[in-house]
Formats: structure tokens, sequence, C-alpha cells
């Protein structure tokens, strides 16, 4: 035991951007100057996350010892009894990094040295080809190889329906005002499902299945095998129609097809892998430690998707990895722009150290965002690199973050997409 003592927890709320929703934990210790950041961002619930660090975690940690990692993981995990959920494990993940990086500053060396030392020089990241037309997306997906990019995500829209991760199908951003073509004049107008059909657009799933693959059959055919493509379903396919869909982009040999199914239909990707070789990855919605280990002890997945915050931090992504590695599955955790800077360090931490790394998802923030968050990782070359200095290599500007308090009145839900008959399509 150490001298050095918690003195304090401090939850700090900013909002850049639209999107750009952080949650950023500082833990402050006893030593002047010496303090530590985490990322609990949790976008459609930060008030919430913001209320368990500093109403519960904050006396609960005070006095304690910041170099004791491991026994205020654990005591902190079941200090709440009923433990896991998403605003628990935001909020103690933020805990989490933020004491990995006390320790690295501390030992003046980064966090990736501290468990090990690296095991790659940088962590390879996908990039985002969306758009709302094939022709864009591969405009788009060439542009990056250019760029130097070894993993692409391809995305497009289904004309006529919504579509998960690309605009531009009807009824997508269409005005409210017009009303969708698929209410009926019986509808009733105060229904909040169709108030949300307005929005969202519907969704349904044989028409996405039919312009994703021939997206991919278009793509592969253009690029080759420049480059690894991915593709995400959002769980939104019936489960007869997900193993239908995994047999069917088989032969365009995808570096892996994510989250194909919901959690709660784990059970399924036993019928996947009966039926085909298709690479599978899940997990960014995960918040239980356990959920993932039928999947990973049965290698029903190749690669596991978790986003550190909501998984409780650096302290269990690691054991993630090293139970995946034992069963010969990757890692690509999600990383996308509602992660904070200070998160997607983190992730860089663990990537550049584990032996079964795989993929980084890329956040690609404005100098707005840099400007408040300096020493953030860089993208260059389809690639993230470290800057190499202690801890997690990070700081905040708090004057300048406080200039871009959140924005309470929206983003407090994830929009639904429904189906034409008003039903809720996950997620």
């Amino acid at each position: 035991m150490s001298n050095l003592k918690i003195t304090d927890v401090r939850a700090i709320l900013t909002e850049p951007e639209p999107g750009s929703r952080f949650t950023v934990v500082k833990v402050e210790t006893s030593e002047p100057g010496l303090y530590g950041l985490g990322c609990a961002s949790l976008r459609t619930r930060p008030l919430a996350v913001k209320a368990a660090i500093e109403d519960y975690l904050r006396p609960f940690l005070i006095g304690k010892d910041p170099a004791d990692i491991e026994d205020i993981w654990q005591s902190a995990y079941v200090s709440s009894y009923w433990r896991s959920g998403p605003i628990l494990n935001n909020a103690l993940s933020g805990v989490d990094e933020a004491l990995w990086d006390i320790k690295g500053k501390v030992a003046g060396m980064p966090v990736y040295d501290l468990i090990g030392g690296k095991a790659r020089e940088a962590a390879a990241v996908y990039a985002h080809a969306s758009a709302s037309t094939p022709e864009e997306v591969e405009n788009q997906a060439w542009g990056f190889i250019e760029e130097g990019y070894h993993y692409v995500r391809i995305q497009v829209a289904t004309p006529g329906f919504a579509t998960y991760g690309a605009s531009g199908g009807e009824g997508h951003n269409r005005d409210p005002q017009d009303g969708p073509k698929w209410i009926t004049t019986k509808a009733d107008p105060a229904d909040d499902r169709f108030a949300y059909a307005q929005r969202a657009g519907v969704y349904e799933p044989k028409p996405y299945m039919r312009s994703a693959i021939a997206l991919m059959e278009r793509i592969r055919s253009s690029v080759g095998w420049k480059v690894e493509l991915i593709h995400d379903v959002h769980e939104r396919l019936p489960t007869i129609l997900a193993v239908d869909f995994a047999k069917e982009v088989e032969a365009f040999k995808l570096f892996y097809l994510e989250d194909l199914l919901p959690p709660h239909e784990i059970g399924w990707y036993e019928r996947v892998r009966e039926q085909c070789a298709t690479p599978m990855a899940i997990g960014e919605i995960f918040n239980n430690p356990l959920e993932v280990v039928p999947l990973i002890y049965g290698r029903l997945i190749d690669f596991v998707r978790t986003r550190l915050s909501p998984i409780g931090g650096i302290t269990p992504a690691r054991k993630y990895a090293a139970m995946a590695e034992l069963m010969g599955v990757r890692t690509a955790f999600q990383g996308p722009g509602n992660v904070s800077p200070v998160g997607q360090a983190a992730h860089l931490q663990v990537d550049l150290n584990i032996s079964n790394f795989g993929v980084q998802e890329e956040a690609i923030y404005s100098e707005k965002i840099l400007e408040i968050f300096p020493g953030a990782p860089t993208i260059r070359d389809g690639f993230m690199w470290s800057n190499g200095q202690p801890g997690l290599g990070i700081d905040i500007n708090e004057e300048l973050a406080a200039k871009y308090p959140h924005n309470e009145q929206g983003g407090g839900h994830f929009d639904n997409v429904r189906r034409a008959d008003g039903t809720v399509v996950r997620p």
C-alpha cells in the first residue's frame, strides 16, 4: 500500500458537436497534479451514468489507494449488489481507465507497457464506406484503399426503406409533415409507433438482404482482394433469415459479418456455424462479463466486438481478450464517434498489447474535439498510433470542454425503426 490516495472523482460532460456526447471521468489524487482520465460515454443515458459516478462511486472510492486497480474493480462491481448493466459498467469503466492512466503516469510508462508491452507497432482500423447508392460506396471504398486502409465496412441504403448504417432510401430522413406512404388513413396520428415511422422510415428484411448482397457482389468484383470487407446486420433479421443471409454472403469472404443476431438469440450461432464459414462478430451491446463466454468457449464467433465502457474498462477487457485468445477468437473493439478520444486511447492500449488483436473500429474526430482532448491517438495509413506518453497519453482541456455542455433536449434514446405494420425492429 502506498501513501497515494484518491481525493475526488468527477464526471465531465461535454458535447462539442451533435453526436459527440462524451462523459469523461477524472480521478484526482493526493499528489498535486496527478490525476487520471477514463471514458464513461453512454450517449442515451449520460445523466444516469453521471449520478452513478458522483453519487455512488465517488464516496466509495475516496481514500482508497489508486494503485489497487483489481481490488477496486472487484469491490466496486459488487458494491451495488445487483451488478452489470450499461449504467453501472460505464461508470465503473470511467474509473477503471482513469486508474490505469494514473498507474502509467506514476510508472512513467504507457499502459500497454504496464500490461506486457507491444505486440505490434500500431492498431489496424477499419473505415466506413456508407452511402445511398452502390456507386458511392464503391468510390468511397477505393478512396480508403488509396489512403492505405486494409479494412473497410460497407453499408448501402435500401431503396424505398430505412437502412442501418446508410441514409438515402425512400422514407429515410423524410419530412414528418409529408407522411410516409405506408401509413393508411385509418392510422391513429397520435400513435407513437407511427410518429417514429415517419421519422425513421420502414424496415423490411428481404429488401435489405437483396440490396446488401448486391452491394457485396459489386464491391468484391471491383476491389478484388485489395481490402478486407466488413458488413453490419445490426441484429435486424429474423433468426432463420439471418442463417440464410450468412450462407449467401459466404461467397464474398468477408472479414466478418457483424451482429447477425441479438444477444438474447445467441443460441442460433450454432446453427449458423453448421451452415457456413462466414466469420462472425458480436458484442458491442454486451454489458455482462458472462454474455460472451458461451460464444467464445463454443468457438461460435470469430471476433469479440465489445466496447470497453459498457463492460467495465481495461481490467475486464484484458480478461475477455485472454479467454478469446485461448479459443482462437480475435478482438474487434467497437469505437465509433460517440466514444470519447479518452475511450479510444484506452482501446488502443489494449489493442497494442494483446496477441489476438483483429481490428479496431476507427473514430475520426474534428479539430474542435481534438483541441479539447490533446494527445488523442492519431490515424494514418489505415492504422491508429499511440504517442507513447505515460498512462493513456491523453488529457482534457476542462475549460474548453465546459463551453460545450450536453444538449439535454434530445438524444436520450436510440431512434426506433419499425416494420410496415408498426412493429419495432431491434435494436
